[in-house]
C-alpha cells in the first residue's frame, strides 16, 4: 500500500510518498506513471550529485549476529585418522541499502551516509569490514571442515532528501525512505563476532576423490 503526502518549504511544493518497498509516486499533482521517478532513479541521481542529497534522521538499530558464512578452503580428510592443519581464512563483509543494492565504498552514497550519522551520533559508521586470521582446523576422517564466521550487524534507517536546482519529475525536492544494513565494530551491544569450525560427512563424489591414486590416504584442500 503506498502513503502519500505533500508538503511545503519556502513556496514550494514537496512530493513525499514511500511504500515498504521503497517506491515512489507524485503526490502534489495528477501524473502519469511516465512522469514519476523510481526510487533506484532518485538514489542514482544522489550517487553521481545530480541531485543534491541527504540522508535525514538517521536511526541506529540494535546491533545483531549476522548468518554465519564459509571463509576457508574445504578441508578433506581422507586418512584414517583425525588430521589437523592451520588453515587461512579472509571476510570482507559490505553494506546494502533497501533502494538500491550494495553501498560501494568511496562511491557517493556511502560519504553522504557516513557524513550524516557521524553528525548526529558522533560515531564513524564504515560501510565495508575486513578480517582476516589463521586457525587450526580439525577433521574426522571421512568428513569435510571449514571455517565459518558471523559478522556483528547493524540497521541505519533514514530518509534521502533530494533537492534539484530545476524541477525534476516536476518537483525540486523528493524524498526516499531507506534502510541500510552494514558491519559494526565488534562488541556493539554486547554482540561479538563469531568465528567457529564447522563439519560434515563426505558425499560419495568426494569419497570417490579420496579413492583415487592422488590422495589416496591424504589430506588436501579445495576451494569451496
Amino acid at each position: 500500500m503506498t502513503m502519500s503526502r505533500a508538503l511545503r518549504y519556502g513556496g514550494r511544493t514537496l512530493a513525499l510518498t514511500a511504500s515498504a518497498l521503497g517506491t515512489i509516486a507524485v503526490a502534489a499533482v495528477p501524473a502519469v506513471a511516465d512522469d514519476q521517478p523510481t526510487a533506484e532513479q532518485i538514489m542514482a541521481d544522489c550517487a553521481s550529485g545530480q541531485g543534491k542529497c541527504s540522508f535525514n534522521s538517521p536511526e541506529i538499530g540494535q546491533a545483531y549476529l549476522g548468518e554465519p558464512r564459509q571463509v576457508s578452503e574445504l578441508l578433506y580428510n581422507c586418512t584414517a585418522s583425525p588430521a589437523s592443519q592451520s588453515m587461512a581464512w579472509a571476510d570482507t563483509v559490505g553494506s546494502s541499502h533497501s533502494v538500491g543494492g550494495s553501498v560501494t565504498v568511496g562511491g557517493g552514497i556511502e560519504g553522504i551516509i557516513t557524513a550524516s550519522v557521524t553528525a548526529t551520533y558522533n560515531y564513524t559508521w564504515q560501510s565495508s569490514r575486513t578480517e582476516t586470521s589463521t586457525f587450526t582446523l580439525t577433521v574426522r576422517p571421512g568428513e569435510v571442515g571449514w571455517i565459518s564466521r558471523a559478522q556483528v550487524m547493524q540497521r541505519i534507517s533514514g530518509t534521502w532528501q533530494t533537492h534539484y536546482d530545476d524541477p525534476k519529475w516536476g518537483h525540486y525536492y523528493w524524498f526516499v525512505p531507506d534502510v541500510v544494513t552494514g558491519p559494526a565494530p565488534n562488541g556493539t551491544d554486547g554482540k561479538r563476532n563469531a568465528v567457529v569450525v564447522k563439519s560434515r560427512k563426505m558425499t560419495a563424489d568426494e569419497k570417490k576423490l579420496c579413492s583415487s591414486g592422488a590422495n589416496q590416504d591424504s589430506v588436501f584442500t579445495r576451494g569451496g
